[in-house]
């Protein structure tokens, strides 16, 4: 399976500056993430579109990740989004409205609560079920996070058991 994968920063992706005492969106944590997982028959190409707080994300941005998207599309089996988890469902019905009729293979957005150098992070569980997903649903646009995957449209962030939800229609 290939599947291209395209970082934006976000919480998943920030990094501790011991100098300064801050986290920030420097440099991209995927490589480390895939390498503590096993994954055989997987042919990954990894694309770095931007190191970004989700909050600070323009439409510009959005565009940017749209045309990666797209750009990514022919020669993948899926594609995968690492994102900031505030704005990840504004990004997803973006693609979702821009995509989601004539998309042939899954494009999956997932993030992290807790940044993937922390203990408690949940960064490594969201992108290992994110791939997982990848091989199993059908071609569409999704948040894959906690544990489910949510088609768009209608994913939303739930402030009140910080997890993801999808709305009922």
């Amino acid at each position: 399976m290939r599947i291209t994968i395209l970082t934006t920063g976000g919480t998943i992706e920030k990094t501790y500056n011991e100098l300064e005492g801050s986290l920030r969106n420097d440099r991209s944590v995927l490589d480390e993430i895939l390498g503590s997982l096993r994954l055989p028959d997987l042919f990954i190409r990894h694309v770095n579109v931007m190191h970004k707080d989700s909050l600070d994300m323009t439409d510009e941005d959005r565009r940017r990740i749209l045309a990666a998207v797209r750009d990514a599309l022919p020669g993948s089996d899926a594609v995968l989004v690492l994102h900031g988890t505030d704005t990840l469902a504004e990004t997803g019905e973006a693609i979702q409205r821009e995509l989601g009729k004539d998309l042939e293979v899954p494009v999956i957005l997932t993030g992290a609560m807790r940044p993937y150098q922390f203990r408690d992070t949940d960064a490594v569980q969201n992108v290992t079920e994110a791939l997982l997903a990848a091989r199993l649903v059908d071609p569409g646009v999704y948040a894959v996070l906690h544990n489910r995957v949510l088609p768009f449209p209608g994913v939303f962030k739930d402030r009140t058991t910080l997890s993801f939800r999808r709305r009922e229609h």
